[in-house]
């Protein structure tokens, strides 16, 4: 055999495996390459798209966090104010029932001074004819005598 002749039917047979391959072999891998590539740019593509998804829904639940902070927050003033008023009006009107009931008191206590003192009166007048009666040691008729008990009464 000769050197030569090898090398020329390696050179044969390694053109037959090249052709062979290009032919046979290598579309079906360059085909699951870029298919593989396809699924990885699609899959990456997804993930930038999801991220921002993500980070707008993140600004977006942000935004009603602040919404419903500032909700609550003017809800809890508008209590405290209602608080406020229903405990100044409760005041109020405790004020005056107090003012009210002070004033019957003192109109009661008025009354009864009155009646006290037409009571007073009274008795004193009984008294007066009973100590006029032991002085003369006579009876005194009441009903002769009305007028002047009446403005006895009225000088006591």
């Amino acid at each position: 055999m000769n050197i030569n002749a090898t090398l020329f039917a390696q050179a044969i047979v390694f053109a037959i495996l090249v052709w062979f391959t290009m032919k046979f072999v290598w579309p079906p891998i360059a085909k699951a390459l870029d298919e593989r590539a396809i699924k990885i740019s699609e899959g990456l593509a997804a993930s930038e798209k999801a991220k921002t998804e993500l980070s707008v829904a993140n600004k977006r639940v942000e935004e009603e966090l602040s919404k419903s902070r500032n909700e609550s927050a003017t809800r809890l003033a508008d209590a405290e104010r209602r608080a406020q008023l229903l405990v100044e009006e409760a005041k109020q009107r405790a004020n005056e029932e107090a003012a009210k009931i002070i004033a019957a008191a003192r109109t009661d206590a008025e009354q009864q001074l009155v009646k006290a003192r037409e009571s007073l009166r009274e008795d004193v007048a009984v008294l007066a004819v009973k100590g006029a009666e032991q002085i003369l040691r006579r009876e005194v008729n009441a009903s002769v005598h009305a007028d002047l008990l009446g403005r006895l009464k009225t000088e006591l």
